[in-house]
């Protein structure tokens, strides 16, 4: 960047990035506890729920493939207007949904903008923020995404406590949407706030910083799969299995929820305070990285996920289910939240200095993977045989993936030297 450049103010980054990205990640926080309560209240098994809101996951996962190249082409701020936009069709189909299928395919629209807008901002902090803030932006940025999920199932709790019906909460994010929308067209072009960026020639087009980056991310992306083989078959896996944890929560808890009879505003408000919980974390899991090394965070974590799951399993029929369900919900939020920022840590860790972006793409390729199959085995071990060992099967997985780190990571990843900067959340 030229030194000609005014000082990087932190509010500058304020309208253009984390306001929209607050308001969008309330109105996904809001839905995400109440998708398996509005399939199951359509007619849909235990099973097809937790299939319905796994499509959320599914979405993002095919959507992170195009995301890169149609981000290049229209620019960041563009592509989370059109991702705002899209997300309101699929949400207005939620809400119209005459049965599972129909809500599934909403599901699926909203997930697939959820990718474009989460690299979109990513791509605009690229571009925008100073290399010299960048890692404290994205950190918040990731702070700013999981206060979001805190506050979303308070508002959804509000709003079925006032209209009796669960596919209320779809018009929460309908109304965030539609104000990040207004917010980034109304904003004047980030270049007036900024000045000018540096830009990069690539593929025979000038771009920014950020619209290169996620445009390198995607292209190419299986063939760097397979050059990066090594090393995505062994901690890839325990990646793929760090995402697979954390994505089952999203689905196993309000699913449990239903399983045991817990109202729908109340499911909402346990969900909203484990997202509390996991919020107050994401600053802390940086320091244990800094500080004590990768493996001080990311294996407690597996620990506490697949333990929390194994905990679970046990307690649906029990007199006390519910306050086991309250327990393991805020503890299964505390193992989340002692490994946030692990695996954007261990990519960067593991990129190429000198080209990062192509292993970046496969490595969050290989992680959203992970978080893509979990609701799919939720599913399937649901229908052939109960809720309860699909929980237990998910725990035996993070425990698997607890030994696959302890093995790999120190050999692919070593404790870095004191001092050395971390990165983002």
């Amino acid at each position: 960047m030229s030194t000609s450049e005014p000082p990087f103010r932190w509010r500058s980054i304020a309208l253009p990035a984390l306001a929209p990205t607050l308001l969008f990640s309330i109105g996904e926080g809001a839905i995400i506890p109440i998708i398996p309560i509005a399939a199951n209240n359509l007619g849909a098994t235990l099973a097809i729920a937790g299939l319905v809101a796994g499509i959320l996951t599914i979405g993002e996962l095919f959507g992170n493939i195009p995301s890169g190249w149609l981000i290049a082409r229209v620019g960041e701020r563009p592509a989370m207007i059109g991702a705002s936009a899209l997300s309101i069709v699929g949400l207005v189909i939620c809400v119209i949904a005459p049965n599972p299928v129909a809500l599934g395919f909403g599901v699926l629209l909203v997930g697939l903008a959820t990718a474009v807008f989460a690299l979109a901002r990513h791509a605009f902090m690229t571009s925008f923020v100073p290399i010299a803030y960048r890692a404290r932006a994205l950190s918040t940025l990731g702070g700013t995404f999981r206060l979001g999920y805190f506050i979303g199932p308070f508002l959804t709790a509000v709003i079925i406590n006032l209209t009796g019906t669960a596919s209320s909460a779809f018009w929460i994010h309908i109304v965030m949407c539609l104000s990040a929308a207004i917010m980034l067209i109304t904003l004047p072009d980030p270049t007036a706030t900024f000045g000018s960026v540096r830009t990069v020639r690539l593929a025979g087009r000038t771009m920014r910083e950020g619209e290169a980056l996620v445009e390198q991310e995607s292209a190419g992306l299986f063939r760097t799969i397979y050059n990066s083989r090594n090393v995505l078959t062994r901690l890839g896996v325990g990646a793929a299995l760090i995402g697979a944890l954390r994505a089952s929560r999203q689905v196993v808890l309000p699913l449990w929820a239903v399983s045991i009879g817990i109202s729908e505003p109340n499911t909402a408000v346990i969900i909203g305070i484990a997202g509390a919980v996991d919020f107050a974390l994401f600053y802390a899991s940086g320091q244990i990285m800094d500080r004590f090394g990768r493996l001080w965070s990311a294996l407690p974590s597996m620990i506490g996920l697949g333990v929390g799951h194994l905990v679970l399993s046990f307690t649906h029929d029990l007199n006390s289910n519910v306050t086991w369900f309250i327990g393991v919900a805020m503890f299964l939020s505390l193992a989340n939240g002692i490994g946030s920022g692990i695996l954007m840590t261990l990519g960067a860790d593991l990129a190429d200095k000198s080209n990062p972006a192509p292993f970046l793409g496969a490595w969050r390729f290989t992680g959203n993977l992970g978080g893509a199959g979990a609701p799919l085995i939720v599913a399937g071990v649901t229908a052939v045989a109960s809720l309860s060992v699909a929980v237990a099967t998910l725990g035996v997985l993070g425990l698997l993936g607890a030994g696959v780190i302890a093995r790999y990571l120190p050999r692919f990843s070593p404790r870095p030297e004191r001092g050395s900067a971390g990165t983002g959340a």
